[in-house]
């Protein structure tokens, strides 16, 4: 007897990606920017190097950071809550059941069914307590060592995406050259990263693609015109 398998295609470990994309999109982005605006102000190609490296090192330190912090307080947030319903389900636990029943009525369960499961919940503190967590406040219990892995995926993700329009000023002997080259480098990763994270993420490759390349982009220009702006004046 034949069966057809029904296979449910979830996005998994989504901190991870949402990482990665934070860190590799600022990356791509940000050092880009200020070496197309230094490329308009200097003949250095050494200057550009110096300058660049110095941003990638305290962007990914900064990006790391505030990873770091955001995972903490959803860790701390989560841990507040969580004693705060233990407290309420010891002190108040009529209206605390009052609130389960309130979840399931809103699922257009009937009131016998919601006394049922209520009083098979309440008899598991700790089940009480994670569904109301997850159900009443829209809360998961966060990994515990997710501020260490999001610092280290967002600042490592920075790092590789600066190198990338970096990279080109190594081999050029002029600012101006290394901006050509470093333009088409870019575009191409910002185009391939774009796609690629609109894929995972369920949008339209194409378009996504097409909008995180003219942002990075727009973003480089207008550094580089400011630069070219004030070089002039000053």
């Amino acid at each position: 007897m034949h069966q057809d398998h029904h296979h449910e295609e979830h996005l998994k470990s989504s901190a991870f990606i949402t990482d990665i994309v934070i860190g590799m999109a600022d990356g791509l982005t940000v050092p880009f920017a200020l070496a197309a605006g230094l490329s308009g102000a200097v003949q250095s190609n050494t200057i550009v190097i110096t300058a660049g490296i110095a941003e990638i090192v305290a962007g990914s330190i900064a990006m790391g950071l505030g990873g770091y912090l955001a995972g903490k307080t959803e860790v701390e947030h989560y841990d507040s809550e969580l004693k705060r319903e233990y407290d309420e389900v010891e002190r108040l636990p009529e209206k605390e059941k009052e609130e389960v029943r309130e979840v399931f009525r809103n699922y257009g369960i009937s009131e016998q069914s919601q006394n049922i499961i209520v009083d098979e919940l309440a008899k598991d503190k700790d089940q009480w307590v994670n569904f109301m967590m997850k159900f009443e406040l829209g809360l998961e219990k966060p990994d515990t060592n997710r501020a260490r892995n999001s610092a280290m995926t967002i600042g490592i993700s920075y790092i590789v995406g600066g190198l990338i329009p970096l990279t080109a000023y190594f081999f050029t002997p002029t600012p101006h050259e290394g901006l050509l080259v470093s333009l088409g480098l870019t575009t191409l990763c910002l185009f391939i990263f774009g796609y690629f994270k609109s894929k995972v993420t369920g949008q339209p490759p194409i378009m996504g693609a097409i909008k995180v390349t003219l942002i990075g982009l727009a973003a480089a220009g207008a550094a580089y015109f400011v630069a070219k702006m004030f070089g002039h004046i000053i």
